[in-house]
């Protein structure tokens, strides 16, 4: 684990950037496709992003991101959760 750490703080910046670009790529779908959009697979690739940002800040020792980003994981399981059926209104 303090491998992958030291891979991560060596490479955040890009790290970052892909899991920005990840969560972009992601709402710009939905805004796109609107009902169409395959929400199981935007929810499961929004939740990625989250994580990875996450552990981005949490290395940072950035609080309010890390608190943002956690908040990202826990709507990203309810929304895979809801998707494939487990969570109802």
């Amino acid at each position: 684990m303090k491998q992958l750490n030291f891979f991560v703080v060596k490479n955040i910046k890009a790290i970052e950037m892909i899991g920005v670009l990840m969560r972009v790529f992601s709402f710009s779908l939905v805004s796109w496709m609107g009902p169409e959009s395959p929400f199981l697979f935007v929810w499961i690739f929004n939740t990625a992003d989250a994580v990875t940002l996450s552990w981005c800040s949490i290395l940072k020792k950035d609080r309010a991101y890390t608190v943002l980003n956690l908040f990202w994981i826990i709507v990203g399981m309810v929304g895979i959760a809801r998707t494939i059926g487990l969570l109802h209104h």
